[in-house]
């Protein structure tokens, strides 16, 4: 989704506050009754999801474990897009991060192979 004008961004527990409040203007009854198909068909119709076919079947969130602050480059457009991705990007990244990794273990001598544009080699 793009960020626009439009867009409102609440917290779980504002949303929360919200329902129990009756400040929301959303038929959560309506939401609720939506079966999968129907979610479907709306995401098929959404002009921000054409073409977005990520299989996230083999990604995992792993539990909070020890961090580590480090400084890294990222392309410019790479970043935007986790970050369009909203609150959790930087775990939505170590994510993508971590399935390289086990996909690097399983097969060390099939090492992935770089697809950056801006790989520097040495002549």
């Amino acid at each position: 989704m793009k960020n626009d004008k439009h867009t409102d961004r609440h917290s779980s527990a504002d949303l929360t506050a919200m329902v129990e409040h009756g400040d929301s203007e959303s038929d959560w009854d309506a939401v609720k009754a939506l079966t999968d198909a129907d979610v479907d068909a709306a995401v098929s119709t959404d002009p921000d999801e054409a073409d977005l076919e990520i299989d996230w079947s083999q990604a995992v969130i792993h539990p909070e474990s020890r961090k580590k602050i480090v400084t890294m480059r990222v392309d410019a457009d790479v970043l935007a897009f986790f970050r369009e991705q909203g609150r959790g990007y930087q775990t939505k990244i170590n994510s993508v991060l971590r399935a390289y990794m086990d996909h690097a273990r399983k097969e060390p001598d099939r090492p992935l192979k770089s697809g950056g544009t801006n790989s520097r080699r040495s002549s």
